[in-house]
């Protein structure tokens, strides 16, 4: 069936800097459906052809060695732009009409991709309703939507609502790129498809589990945005949040959309609810040094550049194995990462009986340099039964002759091909908030660790390393582990 995907938000950054040269990649690499069209709309007065030589520049930017002149001329033949702006009743109108047109010669699946601000998704998905362009008569209707997926539990139970008004959830697909990346699904892979790691992925043999994910940058331009979101609502609600579930969830009875998603909900159901001294004793928030004076911040703000959080998943894979949560901007590096640290021997057999031996760890990186790195002892040469930690890695660009795709071109296929499997479902996104809200209420009332500031440049607060003490661990700070 042909295929027409309607990008909302088509001047904007993510449609040229993410979704045109992913979909570009997919042409190149006979992905797409043989007659898929690409529609954008914005209120820009542009034409197509500006449309078209606009997203070249960035497209070829994008691409690298991977872009053909010729390839995008003929991928371009296939971009459409109309201007056209949300709030006009009369612009929902002409849009349907030329879509119609469009597709007038045979029916066509449509993918509507709102890469939009936030605050315009139930506008956009209403005038959809209204206008009759999510009924399923002539082909599949799909959305897209960008996180943040609402601000709390109620914005969110909201934006639900006003999707499920004109679309059923299996037309839904709420997008988050990092389930995009190579690694987060080889995850699933490495756990499920290999007996030696999924008999001691378990309370038994694992101490902790460590989820970092760290940034150099600063918050730049997003000062006004990030000021009211904070690092809770921008990364932990749904990137940290979705890495526990992969990283926590049982195996599903086969890779189904549906299933794979219930055995997530299952893992977000069990974590256990913070309760009053809790909100200052398990989490700890942090400020970078500078961050007031960024454009658009509060020159007294509050709001954490950097949090950390302990979590604990009751059930009987999980129970009495702390999660640790940590995000922040200005960090020491750019690094994603999720620590299995497994527990020490029960019995010590070598060196002087007072040596502390390194217990193993499992460490994998999803960004910058995809990969898996084991540490376990081995004997030191010509020392006498002396054990030294070692490691071994894989590197996903050395295992594989092929060059990784971009986190949006799998996704994007995905929504194009209405599998759902690793997109948020909408009871996932609000047991999600559920985890996240009471944290961010009491932090707002009083209920808060102190906000410690950091030097840019660092690991967050000095007393981020404390904290993890008073558990009697260590955060696994090595970034990045892989090149």
């Amino acid at each position: 069936m042909d295929q027409t995907i309607v990008i909302f938000g088509a001047s904007g950054d993510l449609t040229s800097r993410k979704l045109v040269p992913a979909l570009y990649q997919l042409f190149q690499k006979n992905r797409l459906p043989k007659n898929c069209r690409v529609v954008g709309v914005s209120r820009s007065p542009l034409t197509s052809a500006e449309w078209q030589q606009k997203l070249e520049a960035t497209t070829a930017e994008f691409s690298g060695a991977s872009f053909s002149p010729s390839g995008w001329n003929q991928f371009a033949s296939q971009l459409h732009y109309l201007a056209c702006d949300i709030n006009r009743n009369s612009d929902f109108g002409k849009l349907r009409d030329y879509l119609d047109k469009l597709e007038s010669d045979s029916p066509s699946a449509r993918l509507y991709y709102l890469a939009t601000l936030p605050h315009l998704y139930t506008q956009a998905v209403t005038q959809l309703g209204v206008h009759n362009m999510a009924t399923e008569g002539t082909g599949p209707r799909r959305v897209v939507i960008e996180k943040p997926f609402g601000t709390d539990l109620t914005s969110a139970h909201q934006l639900n609502q006003a999707l499920h008004n004109v679309f059923g959830e299996k037309q839904i697909f709420r997008i988050d790129h990092y389930l995009g990346k190579e690694t987060v699904q080889n995850l699933l892979v490495l756990r499920f498809a290999n007996s030696i790691f999924e008999p001691i992925w378990n309370r038994n043999y694992i101490d902790h589990v460590q989820i970092t994910v760290a940034e150099e940058l600063m918050v730049g331009r997003r000062g006004g945005y990030y000021d009211s979101a904070g690092v809770l609502r921008d990364f932990f609600q749904n990137h940290l949040l979705q890495l526990l579930t992969i990283t926590a969830m049982e195996a599903p009875p086969r890779f189904a959309a549906d299933l794979v998603r219930d055995e997530k909900v299952k893992v977000l159901q069990a974590v256990r609810p913070l309760h009053h001294q809790e909100f200052s004793s398990h989490t700890i928030r942090g400020q970078y040094e500078g961050y007031r004076r960024e454009p658009g911040v509060s020159h007294d703000s509050q709001t954490a550049t950097y949090a950390a959080i302990q979590l604990q998943i009751d059930n009987w894979r999980w129970n009495g194995v702390p999660f640790y949560l940590r995000s922040g901007k200005a960090m020491s590096c750019r690094t994603t990462q999720i620590v299995i640290q497994f527990r020490k021997p029960p019995h010590l057999l070598f060196g002087d009986g007072s040596t502390d031996i390194g217990a193993n760890r499992l460490v994998i990186q999803i960004q910058p340099a995809e990969g898996i790195q084991l540490h376990f002892q081995s004997k030191v040469p010509d020392g006498g039964m002396q054990p030294r930690l070692a490691s071994l890695d894989f590197r996903f660009q050395k295992g594989y002759s092929k060059q990784f795709p971009d986190a949006y071109q799998p996704l994007l296929l995905d929504a194009i091909n209405g599998d759902a499997s690793l997109f948020a479902r909408s009871d996932e996104v609000e047991l999600a908030w559920q985890i996240v809200d009471p944290i961010l209420n009491a932090w707002q009332n009083g209920n808060a660790p102190p906000l410690e500031l950091y030097k840019p440049g660092e690991w967050g607060p000095a007393t981020s390393h404390q904290w993890m003490q008073q558990f009697h661990r260590e955060w696994f700070d090595v970034c990045p582990i892989i090149h």
